[in-house]
């Protein structure tokens, strides 16, 4: 996003809605920016993923984005849930928004991998590439009115979160590992939302918004040259994976009792990644602040695009040199803007969001 600086939240025209009292819900655009720009820095991440074992630029772009692009979203998912009792209704729309796509999901890429890879049987416990996150977000939601119940919830998080990486045992399934090791971030997005921090950005004045800003762009700054400069030791430590916080820390190479605190140090840089690109997306309305509403088509879908790119073996070799990475990452773009257009939405909702009523009890509230 443009370090510019703008006016806070004119009248709202994305799905991202906070309620006032005696008043409809407020749309506000600064939210669905940002969920359109973290969504298409999953598909770079993706479409950059088989150049990074050949090409350190793509490992170093990479690394920059894994450090904070899935954190970003269990903070934005977090602001916009409740730890009230969950009602009939809330119980309903996870049945349908998580649940139920995540079942036709799991079956399309079993027939798909099985067809392509061969041997792949339909296993709902072990959530297939970007499915994970589905079923973390149903935990998320799940357990986050019994979180809420304690003293210091967000401290609790952080110790399940450091503590998971000790046992071996939890792993990918239902994608526990993950669930448990980023539940901090959609804690710290709840707790945001509960200490009103954002309330106070939209109405921050000039001035201040601009040295907020300054201070976040030196932080990306500083992180990306630092991918730049130190990519061949991240690239022995293995960097990037414990970005993607599913491996126990013997299971990342790193048994040894400090490995919970480089964990921590992990999460105090994703949180200040998290916060530097929150802060530098614009609050007013921009061009690709309406998308913001189909990023769960453009994650569920994008998949399917790039995978007969990254299985055909294309980008290994030479065309893991950074022209080709530059490429990919256009590619990348314009499939995000692609798969957020309005008729993808109308086409695929009857697969992504489908009608299914008939599940449910007449009789319930």
């Amino acid at each position: 996003p443009a370090m510019t600086t703008d006016a806070a939240p004119p009248a709202p025209s994305a799905p991202a809605t906070q309620l006032e009292p005696g008043r409809a819900p407020r749309r506000i655009p600064m939210w669905d920016t940002a969920r359109f720009v973290a969504v298409t820095l999953v598909v770079i991440g993706h479409a950059i993923q088989r150049q990074t074992p050949a090409s350190e630029h793509a490992l170093a772009l990479y690394t920059f984005i894994y450090a904070f692009h899935m954190p970003a979203f269990g903070v934005i998912s977090g602001y916009f849930s409740s730890a009230d009792t969950p009602t009939a209704k809330r119980m309903r729309r996870t049945i349908t928004d998580i649940v139920v796509p995540y079942i036709i999901m799991q079956t399309i890429w079993t027939v798909v991998q099985g067809i392509v890879e061969g041997g792949k049987d339909f296993n709902p416990t072990q959530p297939t590439w970007t499915l994970w996150f589905l079923l973390a977000l149903g935990i998320f939601k799940l357990i986050l009115p019994y979180l809420a119940q304690l003293r210091w919830p967000l401290f609790w998080a952080v110790v399940f979160s450091i503590g998971v990486g000790y046992f071996d045992n939890v792993d990918s399934t239902l994608s526990l590992s993950r669930a448990i090791s980023l539940l901090p971030f959609f804690l710290l997005g709840w707790q945001v939302k509960q200490w009103g921090v954002f309330d106070r950005w939209y109405e921050a004045s000039r001035r201040t918004v601009v040295r907020v800003r300054v201070a976040a762009a030196v932080v990306f700054a500083a992180w990306a040259v630092s991918c730049a400069v130190w990519i061949p030791q991240f690239k022995e430590f293995d960097l990037h994976h414990w970005f993607f916080y599913d491996d126990s820390y013997s299971g990342l190479g790193e048994d040894a009792w400090w490995a919970g605190a480089v964990r921590f140090g992990l999460m105090l840089l994703a949180t200040l990644l998290t916060a530097s690109f929150l802060v530098l997306i614009p609050r007013r309305n921009v061009w690709i602040t309406r998308f913001g509403a189909a990023t769960m088509y453009v994650y569920l879908l994008h998949t399917f695009v790039l995978y007969p790119i990254r299985e055909s073996g294309v980008l290994a070799g030479e065309h893991s040199a950074w022209p080709f990475v530059l490429l990919m990452v256009v590619i990348a773009c314009v499939v995000s803007l692609f798969l957020a257009q309005p008729f993808v939405r109308r086409g695929m909702r009857w697969l992504l969001e489908p009608k299914v009523d008939w599940l449910f009890r007449r009789d319930a509230a």
